[in-house]
């Protein structure tokens, strides 16, 4: 006896390749059957879901990105980029650096306001 007929004497065995087997439909409908009415149907429908409001953050994060604070940080990334999409950066150059700082500052400065909104 093997260890795998063991365990299946006391467990269902499961295939998980096996095709899924289709219930054929032993009871049919009644042809003199009638439908329900609309009304039922109209009831049964689920209420129209809220929309969900505008989110706030994008809009946020922008106002901090172009504040005082954080408009030097912003400034030296996108210098950065035009280096970089100009081709006058060294090769594999990228400005990750100066996103992080950019989206730190911007992230800061949104925080606050994001949450005392929320509230």
């Amino acid at each position: 006896m093997s260890l795998s007929s063991f365990f299946s004497s006391f467990l269902p065995v499961v295939h998980a390749d096996a095709p899924e087997e289709k219930e054929e439909e032993s009871v049919q409908k009644p042809e003199d059957a009638e439908e329900p009415s609309e009304d039922v149907e109209e009831a049964e429908q689920p209420e129209e879901e809220e929309e969900e409001p505008e989110d706030i953050h994008p809009t946020i994060r922008e106002e901090c990105q172009n504040s005082a604070k954080c408009a030097p940080f912003t400034k030296h990334f996108e210098h950065c980029q035009e280096k970089i999409q100009a081709g006058q950066g060294y090769k594999g150059e990228d400005c990750v650096e100066e996103l992080f700082h950019m989206m730190h500052c911007a992230d800061a400065c949104a925080a606050p306001k994001l949450f005392s909104k929320l509230r």
